[in-house]
C-alpha cells in the first residue's frame, strides 16, 4: 500500500467584506479564536500581477487583510478581506464551487440561538438528516447565512449512522 501524501484538511478560506466584523461574528457565533494575522489592515495591500496570479484574482484586486482563526476542533478558517473591481455576492449552494461551511454542534437549538445573536440568519428550523446513510435519532441539520451572505450548516449527529454498518470508514467527528 502506497503512503498518501495527503493528511487531511488544514483550513477553509472565506472572503469577507469586513474582516473585523467577520472575526467578531466567528468569535460570537462559534467561539472561534484568532490564531494570527498574516496581513493587517494597516499593512500595504497585496496587489499586482504576482499576487493576482498566485491567488487567481481578478486583475486590480487588492488583498487588504488576512487572518487565521480556529474553532474548538477541526480545520482552521482563513479570513480574507479583498477589494476588487468585479466582486460578487456570496454564492448559493446551488452554484458551482464550495457551497457551505459545516459546523458540528452538540445542542443545535443553543447553537442556532448563538448564531442568530451574532448576526446570522437561519433559513429554516432544524431538519432530520435526510439521506438514508446519515439518519438516526437526533441527527439534524439546518442552513443559515452569515451577515455577509456565506452559507453555514449547523449539524449534530449524536446517534450512529446507518452507513457505519457497511464500512469501517468514518466521517470526522469531534
Amino acid at each position: 500500500m502506497r503512503a498518501s501524501p495527503v493528511h487531511g484538511m488544514d483550513h477553509v478560506g472565506v472572503t469577507v467584506p469586513d474582516i473585523d466584523q467577520a472575526t467578531r461574528f466567528f468569535e460570537d457565533a462559534f467561539d472561534a479564536e484568532l490564531i494570527y494575522e498574516s496581513k493587517a489592515l494597516s499593512d500595504e495591500p497585496g496587489e499586482g500581477a504576482e499576487t493576482e496570479q498566485t491567488l487567481h484574482l481578478f486583475p486590480g484586486t487588492k488583498v487588504r487583510a488576512v487572518r487565521m482563526i480556529r474553532l474548538c476542533y477541526g480545520p482552521g478558517v482563513e479570513l480574507f478581506q479583498m477589494e476588487g473591481p468585479e466582486q460578487r455576492e456570496a454564492a448559493r449552494p446551488s452554484d458551482y464551487g464550495l457551497q457551505h461551511l459545516a459546523i458540528y454542534v452538540d445542542d443545535i437549538h443553543a447553537a442556532i440561538a448563538q448564531f442568530e445573536a451574532a448576526g446570522g440568519t437561519v433559513f429554516a428550523q432544524p431538519q432530520v438528516l435526510m439521506f438514508g446513510p446519515e439518519m438516526g435519532k437526533g441527527n439534524v441539520f439546518c442552513y443559515g447565512k452569515t451577515p455577509w451572505g456565506s452559507v453555514v450548516e449547523l449539524l449534530t449527529y449524536p446517534s450512529p449512522m446507518p452507513y457505519e454498518e457497511h464500512t469501517p470508514l468514518r466521517r470526522w467527528r469531534p
